[in-house]
């Protein structure tokens, strides 16, 4: 099994591009189904996620040709899926957001018949959500053995209210309601920029899509979607990562290809440890000499602290001065990854949704594993600040949302690579580094 290994204690400085959003990006491809021509997609994050709904989408009938050299722009031609069924189980298994092909295809043939997706499993993460949404706008759902079977008479536009916030279950009606007769309304939509990126996408093909960003969506259904140019936005999460990584370690880190204010709850959140954050109109600079300082945090829906963030400040804060709080409000279970980090030695008590974090400065490098993807991150930013020498194995998940994650750590004066172990003969942990 591949790995990363580090050895931590080094400051950091230069820069870092961010890479497109690969919540973003994983939505919006599938949205190119309800298309009845090709769209070129642009600032294409290289990772794990998006090769696989690429082949997703070859194996179900169309046409995916890179622009240029760097994989950064695709064509994707969607005339050649002429069916509503997904086939290839183990592609759509390796990844979660696999379940926007459900919504995508609802929406251009009224029925659906989609695999169970995969990816992470740090909390159970149920769909009925978005099986609810599917139903309000007139399909019915059942769950076969290894699939999900949506089917319809006729759809029609209609109120679709969650119980609670859901990113995955708003774009995914947003999908599915782009093509259907009348006005469908989402309330209690989620706000997050990729939800919004989605919209914009959709718009750009020619969908009715009005006030994505917040709390009330409302869409007209339009009878077809045309091609169109489509360029991603930054990352949030990757720069946020990269932003907590130079708070624990120390240094100075210009973080661009941003937009600056999709920041704001962590720029919020890493000045109150002390660390200084310089705003500029694409890029945000990341600068911490002195002690590391505790702070208090709680996740929540956008604009709040995105919980993809909540493990990676773990890691950050278990190298600050005092008590450090983390609460957990999105995700139930998502401390599991916590024993990783006190095995390096970190004071961390957790119970429920709560965290509480004795923040140290002697943090031993050890062999820990990635649990998930967002885990997997703080176990990179505990072993870049961390004394000796980490290994991290279970890479695969950190290769799912991170593009060229180590180069892009060597480029400003991180001690890490990547060790290829020969006795893995499987394709999961491709090299994008």
């Amino acid at each position: 099994m591949d790995k990363f290994v580090i050895n931590g204690g080094k400051k950091l400085y230069g820069k870092i591009p961010i890479s497109g959003a690969k919540n973003a990006a994983v939505a919006i491809i599938p949205a190119v189904v309800l298309s009845d021509e090709p769209c070129e997609i642009d600032n294409l994050p290289k990772i794990k996620d998006v090769n696989v709904i690429l082949s997703i989408l070859r194996h179900m009938g169309a046409d995916v040709t890179y622009v240029g050299d760097d994989q950064s722009r695709v064509i994707i031609d969607p005339r050649g899926i002429i069916s509503h069924k997904v086939t290839c189980n183990k592609l759509v298994g390796d990844m979660r957001a696999s379940y926007y092909l459900l919504g995508a295809l609802l929406g251009k043939f009224g029925k659906a018949e989609v695999p169970f997706p995969g990816g992470c499993s740090f909390c159970e993460r149920p769909i009925d959500l978005h099986l609810k949404a599917f139903e309000t706008l007139g399909a019915e759902c059942r769950i076969d053995i290894s699939k999900i079977i949506l089917d319809s008479e006729k759809l029609s536009g209609s109120d679709i209210s969650f119980d609670v916030v859901s990113v995955g279950a708003t774009m995914n009606a947003m999908l599915a309601a782009v093509k259907v007769p009348g006005r469908t309304t989402i309330e209690k939509a989620a706000k997050e920029p990729h939800v919004v990126d989605l919209a914009n996408f959709l718009n750009s093909m020619g969908a009715n899509v009005k006030g994505a960003g917040t709390d009330v969506i409302k869409i007209r259904g339009v009878e077809r979607l045309h091609g169109c140019s489509y360029s991603i936005i930054p990352d949030q999460i990757e720069a946020g990562t990269y932003m907590a990584a130079v708070a624990a370690t120390g240094g100075n880190v210009l973080i661009e290809n941003v937009i600056p204010e999709h920041l704001n709850s962590i720029i919020s959140r890493l000045r109150a440890t002390g660390t200084v954050v310089e705003v500029h109109d694409d890029s945000v600079r990341v600068i911490r000499e002195g002690e590391l300082g505790c702070c208090k945090f709680q996740t929540a829906p956008h604009p709040g602290f995105p919980t993809d963030m909540q493990p990676q400040f773990v890691a950050m804060l278990s190298f600050a001065s005092g008590r450090s709080r983390a609460t957990e409000s999105v995700w139930e279970s998502r401390f599991s990854y916590i024993p990783q980090l006190q095995m390096m030695g970190a004071d961390i008590f957790y119970s429920g949704n709560k965290a509480i974090i004795y923040g140290r400065q002697n943090l031993t490098g050890t062999g820990v594993k990635a649990l998930d993807l967002r885990a997997g991150a703080a176990m990179v930013i505990a072993g870049l600040a961390a004394k000796g020498t980490t290994e991290i194995s279970d890479i695969k998940y950190i290769e799912r949302g991170y593009e060229k994650l180590v180069q892009k750590l060597q480029d400003v004066g991180a001690d890490i690579k990547r060790v290829v172990c020969k006795e893995d003969t499987s394709n999961d942990d491709d090299d994008y580094s």
